[in-house]
């Protein structure tokens, strides 16, 4: 496949100031009354053709389609020699409860490929490391829509939607040897959010796993939310699992902090109560923590609507890190290395699906967080934009997000079915 590069014309980078009471970023979001109503703000764009455009990235970088055809990408995993996994699966939908729920899934369907998922894992390689990847070619299917990757030791592990399997892996290799070996079921009744997030500790010994809740805000009833809305730590060798962290609306990302054992994660946070409410974000996960779902928002902010409530869950929640904006439906986050600039060097990569409950849409693009002394500080700068048009159509929805050591951003894009590979413009 021809790979097609374009230098981004963005301006130059704003300068990276702590956030100022009342905005949407950071630490201190501005947390507007809820406002509730029959039905919820529903805008979503419709899908539009890349043609000859490209999506838009900063100075002194280049974007390029390195795959494209895909089943719906989803996450992607660099491998030790180079080569791409990309996870492509459509999930399940829970039943609707109620007319808006109806509604609200024909709206969400016009935003989406009309492509059926893949339930499979694509391998895609740059022999001669020129940018182009020759090779597109499928490792393993018959999968159960695979989202959450991660390499331990020789080993892939896989979080299907139902459950967390594992091939073994030589370097090198293009196809699974083997079907793949069960380490441990995943809940996946009725799965409202069926995503399955993942990543390894730093030692390989454990595997975390996002499981997000049943529901928007417990309209089914909380026996349906078992096991739901929290991070499984899974001890790899036995496939035992418990709680991590717990009260966490939708994890959609997993990651872990270079140099530390600390765990990262983006979370889609709950809706129907305003255009600006609540915001979806990044924050550390810490051990045993609880994060307020689905009692409250934000640390201890009450939602009124869950019944009965539980105050002493509510005066145990802790707020998240930062905040990304309401409705943005963050789903990738990955760290950045040096090797991507040193303006983009301390940070993480967040790609933001983009939202389908607003009158004005947000997300739609891939944003740098910069961090100083292992915190974030500062508002996100957008690194991968031009998805969203001026015509209120959207050619593309960034996914999973994976930062190549050697210094390229990986990007799936699930309504186009591409993957974009980013680098500073003296790289390949």
């Amino acid at each position: 496949m021809r790979a097609l590069i374009l230098i981004g014309l963005v301006a130059a980078i704003p300068a990276f100031a702590q956030n100022a009471p009342g905005t949407r970023y950071g630490a201190n979001p501005d947390l507007p009354t809820p406002r509730q109503g029959l039905l919820p703000d529903m805008k979503i764009p419709r899908p539009a053709l890349w043609r000859d455009a490209l999506p838009t990235v900063p100075q002194e970088y280049t974007i390029s389609a390195i795959a494209t055809g895909l089943k719906i990408p989803r996450q992607t995993l660099i491998l030790p020699n180079g080569d791409i996994l990309v996870a492509e699966g459509k999930g399940a939908s829970a039943p609707a409860m109620r007319p808006k729920d109806l509604i609200a899934g024909l709206i969400k369907a016009m935003g989406k490929s009309p492509e059926s998922g893949g339930d499979r894992l694509t391998l895609l390689r740059d022999a001669d490391g020129d940018g182009t990847y020759e090779l597109q070619t499928v490792f393993a299917d018959g999968l159960n829509s695979p989202y959450g990757l991660a390499f331990i030791d020789g080993a892939i592990y896989v979080a299907n939607q139902n459950s967390l399997v594992r091939f073994d892996y030589s370097e090198g290799q293009t196809k699974a040897s083997s079907a793949p070996e069960t380490l441990t079921e995943l809940p996946a009744a009725l799965n409202h959010h069926w995503t399955k997030a993942m990543t390894a500790s730093a030692d390989g010994r454990f595997l975390y796993v996002g499981i997000g809740s049943n529901s928007n805000i417990t309209e089914r009833g909380m026996a349906a939310e078992e096991d739901r809305a929290m991070i499984w730590q899974i001890d790899v060798a036995t496939g035992a699992h418990r709680p991590y962290a717990t009260g966490i609306r939708n994890p959609t990302a997993l990651t872990i902090q270079p140099g530390t054992d600390q765990l990262w994660a983006v979370a889609n946070e709950r809706d129907e109560i305003g255009p600006d409410l609540v915001p979806d974000y990044l924050t550390s996960v810490q051990e045993g923590a609880f994060y307020g779902w689905p009692y409250s928002y934000w640390g201890q902010n009450v939602d009124t609507r869950v019944q009965p409530q539980d105050p002493e869950k509510v005066a145990s929640a802790i707020a998240p890190d930062y905040a990304l904006g309401s409705h943005v439906a963050a789903l990738g986050v990955d760290f950045s290395v040096l090797e991507m600039g040193q303006q983009f060097a301390e940070g993480v990569f967040v790609g933001l699906h983009g939202s389908w409950n607003r009158s004005e849409p947000v997300g739609y693009k891939v944003v740098f967080v910069p961090f100083r002394n292992g915190r974030p500080s500062g508002e996100p700068v957008d690194f991968v934009s031009g998805f969203l048009q001026e015509d209120g159509n959207t050619r593309g929805r960034p996914v999973g997000v994976s930062v190549d050591p050697r210094g390229a951003l990986i990007v799936a894009d699930d309504l186009s079915n591409t993957v974009w590979r980013i680098v500073p413009q003296t790289d390949q």
